[in-house]
């Protein structure tokens, strides 16, 4: 699993879209331009399983296979396409345990690592809220993640697993827009890294959840930000305590209509 971003300033990557073959890849960005794809991370392939859709995560573009040594991990969502779970090949921390649950058994016993057998540990959740007045409007998410507590911040992604173990939660939501009344839409100011107006753009940030090691945020500060800039181009700025695996995983779930909820 990657590393946790910086802490005090943001990664920011690009995701590409490949709509015929449903595959999804994640650059770090290697300049401000929208247009450069930058160094490769990671890749996505969207699958229907029955009423379920499983988006497979992998080192390698060319082998997303949950057999193979680049498989990173998985993302499972249930019929409605509101609710996600989020699969992680490698333990998050001393005592995880394997998913319980039929879709998380899914898993073989080749390695990633030496010390640690691939599997599939739930490492957290996403849910979109029903819009019960079934207006059009943003979209209201929030996001529920397990992940170790790092005391340093990390300059850029690395394909290494953290030395802590201790397990912190975070509870992320989407900041809410406001209402331009003179463009007439929902409005974020996402300081020019999204150029195309979309139901998919969005921003988390941290809620304050005491009772969690770990678990504080200001309700202001933008964890993860995604957005449109092309027909198939997503800018995602991410920073600690997310991963960048995380932070893809998250915005996947952005992809496809969610019902009653938009």
């Amino acid at each position: 699993m990657l590393q946790p971003g910086p802490r005090d300033t943001a990664l920011q990557c690009l995701i590409k879209r490949n709509k015929k073959n449903s595959m999804f890849y994640l650059y770090l960005a290697a300049s401000p331009s929208f247009t450069e794809k930058g160094k490769f991370l990671l890749a996505a392939r969207r699958q229907r399983h029955g009423a379920h859709t499983e988006y497979t995560i992998s080192l390698d573009p060319n082998d997303l296979s949950q057999g193979s040594n680049a498989y990173v991990g998985k993302l499972s969502s249930d019929f409605l396409g509101t609710k996600f779970t989020i699969y992680d090949s490698q333990p998050p921390h001393n005592g995880a345990k394997h998913s319980s649950s039929r879709a998380g058994r899914r898993f073989t016993s080749k390695q990633i690592s030496p010390q640690v057998p691939a599997g599939n540990f739930e490492i957290g959740e996403v849910s979109y809220k029903f819009n019960l007045l079934k207006s059009r409007g943003p979209r209201r998410m929030v996001s529920s993640l397990r992940s170790p507590i790092l005391d340093e911040p990390e300059a850029e992604p690395k394909l290494t697993k953290s030395k802590s173990v201790v397990a912190g939660q975070t509870i992320l939501r989407n900041k809410a827009p406001r209402w331009h009344e003179h463009l007439q839409c929902w409005c974020l100011n996402f300081h020019g890294r999204v150029t195309v107006a979309s139901v998919k753009n969005f921003q988390l940030v941290a809620t304050m959840d005491p009772s969690q090691p770990g678990g504080k945020g200001d309700g202001e500060t933008v964890l993860l930000q995604f957005g449109k800039v092309g027909d198939d181009a997503f800018t995602m700025d991410y920073r600690q305590p997310l991963s960048a695996f995380q932070a893809f995983a998250i915005c996947l779930t952005s992809f496809g209509t969610k019902l009653a909820c938009e």
